[in-house]
């Protein structure tokens, strides 16, 4: 069957390692859309960081954002579909995360823009305190301030269900803290990791525990009328996985780790260094494409 909704995810694959979409991928899902072939950004990003690209892309299909805990119209902020995080669950998760001394973010307002709330970054943990400079310079220095809040305590500001929690840090450490996560909320949450092993950074995202990017691909392929056959997903991370095994076409791109590399099931394509995302629409959607109609 021909390729009609392609679901990509952002960082590590659609962005190269600047973060930036390169011309040739630019091209690729313009082609694609052409041939009819649906577009749809699924991402770990909040919906107000990804909201960006999926403007300038012209996207009509509803942004799958926070690993599929909200999924938005970035035109209209019609939500379509969200699953915040239970409340005892998001208490009891920020409270372990903070007792084993990670830092923690939690992504609020899914009826709005969204908004990231912290009150502490730890001096070895340089990561955390770049990606809050890049997420208020992403939107500007005004719209920055309400995209970013510093509060005094996330333990007093938590008195509702935000949309998702994330601790960041090492590689080890977060390896450590999911374990430590696991065993104290078990079924009650779901937990997504998020490694870069060439920068020992690593994200350990808290979400709804029936929440995912395969949950939210499959729901908008219903949406639109599409087939599980014609869906196309590609991606470079763990959190990455549900929706690579729901596609039809799983792609992995070649800067993922190994164990999603050597997966059978799964076609690897060039790293998001080398437009893996470009070589692969043309491979599956845009030859076969070409194909069908000669």
């Amino acid at each position: 069957m021909p390729i009609r909704l392609l679901a990509l995810d952002l960082d590590g694959t659609l962005l190269n390692p600047r973060g930036q979409l390169s011309e040739r991928n630019r091209q690729a899902i313009a082609e694609a859309r052409q041939c009819g072939v649906r577009v749809a950004l699924v991402t770990g990003r909040r919906f107000r960081d990804a909201r960006p690209l999926a403007l300038e892309l012209g996207l009509d299909v509803p942004l799958i954002s926070h690993n599929g805990a909200l999924t938005k119209h970035a035109s209209t902020l019609e939500t379509v579909a969200v699953l915040p995080l239970p409340l005892t669950a998001a208490q009891t998760a920020l409270r372990v995360g903070q007792d084993f001394g990670a830092d923690a973010l939690v992504s609020d307002d899914h009826e709005g823009l969204g908004v990231l709330v912290y009150d502490h970054v730890s001096g070895d943990n340089p990561s955390l305190r770049r990606y809050i400079a890049w997420a208020r310079r992403l939107h500007g220095d005004e719209e920055g301030a309400r995209a970013v809040r510093e509060v005094p305590s996330l333990a007093a500001y938590l008195d509702h269900e935000p949309v998702h929690i994330a601790f960041s840090g090492s590689c080890v450490q977060m390896s450590e803290l999911a374990t430590i996560l696991q065993t104290e909320l078990g079924g009650t949450v779901k937990l997504l990791s998020t490694m870069y092993p060439l920068t020992d950074f690593a994200l350990l995202d808290i979400i709804h525990p029936q929440a995912s990017k395969g949950v939210g691909v499959a729901a908008a392929a219903a949406e639109l009328g599409i087939e599980r056959a014609e869906v196309m997903a590609m991606g470079d991370n763990f959190n990455d996985l549900e929706m690579l095994e729901y596609a039809g076409i799983g792609v992995v791109m070649g800067n993922a780790d190994a164990a999603l590399r050597e997966r059978k099931d799964f076609y690897t394509t060039a790293s998001n260094a080398e437009d893996g995302v470009a070589l692969a629409v043309e491979k599956f959607i845009l030859e076969v494409r070409e194909r069908i109609v000669s």
